[in-house]
């Protein structure tokens, strides 16, 4: 059970409700996060623009949200983003190996372990080394590297949230809500 009670969309203020009102499920981070009822709406608008409107690749971009996940200990964010992962285009093999924390393993490719790693030093480090952001800068354009911090960053926020708060787990939503945020 959640350390704090989730807000009801149906009797949250006004301003609260208008948001819920627009979302394609009432997750309960969602019902969690409207606690912050001034940052309620930019927040949405931020997670969506990180899932739906970034030019950095959905599939890089899911990879490194479930090693985020992974790292963070958060399980409410790996169940709802399993499914987004495969959906764009995750192979079983590297949900398994990035369960296992296998970040190395043969099924991702250059590109992708690069993207692991990346993602492994911003959290552990709170910034990539030098010769990581360089060998990455290679591969990607510059809005592609500062979206995928932003995502990272994103997350890890979502993630601490979800930990300190003790989220309740609820069934995998989060292809809706990809889904709602790519229209």
């Amino acid at each position: 059970m959640a350390r704090i009670p989730y807000v009801d969309p149906e009797t949250a203020p006004p301003a609260v409700k208008e948001v819920f009102d627009l979302l394609p499920a009432h997750l309960n981070v969602f019902k969690l996060m409207a606690h912050a009822e001034t940052c309620f709406r930019a927040w949405i608008r931020l997670g969506s623009q990180v899932l739906g409107k970034q030019k950095l690749s959905a599939l890089l971009r899911e990879l490194a949200i479930l090693r985020v996940a992974r790292l963070s200990g958060a399980p409410y964010e790996w169940v709802q983003h399993v499914p987004i992962a495969r959906h764009t285009g995750a192979s079983e093999a590297q949900i398994e190996a990035l369960e296992r924390g296998d970040v190395t393993a043969p099924c991702f490719d250059e590109v992708e372990r690069l993207v692991l790693r990346f993602t492994d030093e911003v959290l552990r480090d709170v910034g990539a080394s030098r010769a990581t952001h360089d060998a990455l800068a290679r591969l990607l354009s510059p809005q592609e590297l500062v979206e995928l911090v932003l995502a990272i960053g994103f997350y890890m926020t979502v993630a601490r949230v979800m930990q300190t708060f003790e989220i309740d787990l609820e069934a995998a939503q989060g292809v809706r809500v990809l889904d709602a945020a790519t229209e």
